[in-house]
């Protein structure tokens, strides 16, 4: 493809939620700049921001006053006006955060308490009938009721954001095109050499490599994690109405096995959290020499192994064995069987991970020059896209 321009006020690399929602809002603004989208896939955000869990969040973990729990609250309301306006299919169903046993109630109550700092107007403790009445067939003692949680198709709102953008003459999308070095306001790319004055590398599950071929050196690496979902059968699917989740264990990073319904009416349930050897890994027998090496050389992932190695191995026994996937649902749903889910899909979380072993769970940007880099963008970035957007624009003319 040759380059009809070579020189822009902007380059976006990346197509997920986060680079979409950065591009519209400054084509929203900066209708005249001239701003390039580059792309390493053939086509339009296929990784993290469109196999994920399709929830939109309410903010009900995020510790108050960081960036994740603001961007959320904020994003979260920015997110279903532009659906509403936009027509993106979306549902705010509310959820059930369900304690199975007396051990979980103090946690329950402490997330309680963490959604009100967060402002969650209307979240409250239920009781095991008013459970009942919301979901007929989830066994719990408590449950945390969110009304502000929801579903949606983050595709549709892709595509949506995708389509409001390239309507601005002076956008130029590239596709099938791979960063291969930075400079200083330019970019060498499979399809040739891109002069900007300011770039923004939305980098995603490679967010690391694109920092590290800008010079930006850092005591933290990505690494990443498989998460498989599973269907219901549609003989069962009416054990569970809307989204299902358990009292997260504080000791570690993931919120467990959750049932979601999809905005196609189907019934999901999962994610496991198993450590891949391939970045991109979307199926169990994936391998990549450069991503292994590159996560299991770095110090931080053995003492991530170190800390958490009980709950590593009951991951991957989970994602080996449906019977042992099913006692885990089973303390949600005890009428559900075997037979009555299969596997239907994967996605992978990218985890910033640092030197100690510890999880950085809050946004981090990098900047180098003109150039301004998201190396973090933990969930809720789907949820806060369109304010991460809007950040990220003001971020970028501090540079």
């Amino acid at each position: 493809m040759k380059l009809k321009h070579k020189y822009f006020d902007i380059v976006i690399v990346g197509t997920g939620l986060v680079g979409l929602a950065t591009a519209h809002s400054i084509t929203k603004d900066f209708k005249d700049l001239r701003l390039a989208i580059i792309e390493k896939e053939k086509e339009i955000c296929i990784h993290q921001s469109k196999r994920n869990s399709g929830v939109i969040h309410s903010g009900l973990y995020y510790k108050p006053g960081s960036e994740r729990a603001i961007n959320c609250t904020i994003g979260r309301e920015m997110l279903t006006k532009y659906c509403k306006e936009n027509k993106v299919e979306h549902d705010i169903c509310g959820k059930i955060v369900v304690a199975t046993n007396k051990n979980e109630i103090e946690s329950l109550y402490k997330l309680e308490l963490n959604g009100k700092q967060n402002g969650l107007s209307g979240i409250k403790m239920i009781n095991k009938k008013a459970i009942k009445k919301i979901e007929p067939y989830v066994e719990g003692i408590e449950a945390l009721f969110v009304p502000q949680s929801g579903i949606i198709n983050y595709r549709s709102l892709a595509i949506s954001l995708f389509q409001k953008i390239r309507k601005n003459k002076n956008v130029t999308i590239l596709t099938d095109c791979k960063v291969q070095k930075i400079y200083k306001n330019c970019v060498d790319t499979s399809l040739g050499k891109l002069k900007y004055k300011y770039s923004i590398f939305c980098g995603g599950l490679h967010s690391d490599r694109l920092a590290k071929l800008d010079k930006i050196y850092t005591n933290s690496k990505i690494v990443t994690f498989r998460g498989d979902f599973f269907r219901l059968n549609k003989n069962v699917k009416n054990r569970v109405k809307n989204l299902v989740y358990p009292v997260p264990n504080p000791k570690f990073p993931f919120l467990g096995i959750h049932f979601t319904r999809r905005m196609n009416g189907t019934i999901e349930c999962g994610p496991n959290a198993v450590f891949t050897f391939k970045r991109e890994d979307y199926l169990k027998n994936e391998f990549s020499f450069e991503d292994a090496f590159d996560a299991l050389s770095f110090k931080g992932t053995w003492k991530l192994f170190l800390k958490n190695w009980k709950f590593g191995l009951d991951e991957y026994k989970r994602a080996f064995s449906k019977k042992i996937f099913l006692k885990e649902i089973n303390k949600l749903v005890p009428s559900i069987c075997e037979n009555d889910f299969e596997y239907c899909r994967s996605g992978v979380r990218a985890i910033l991970l640092k030197t100690d072993g510890s999880i950085e769970d809050d946004f981090v940007f990098e900047k180098n020059n003109n150039n301004l880099h998201v190396l973090n963008a933990p969930s809720p970035a789907a949820t806060a896209c369109l304010s991460i957007g809007d950040k990220i624009k003001s971020k970028l003319f501090e540079c």
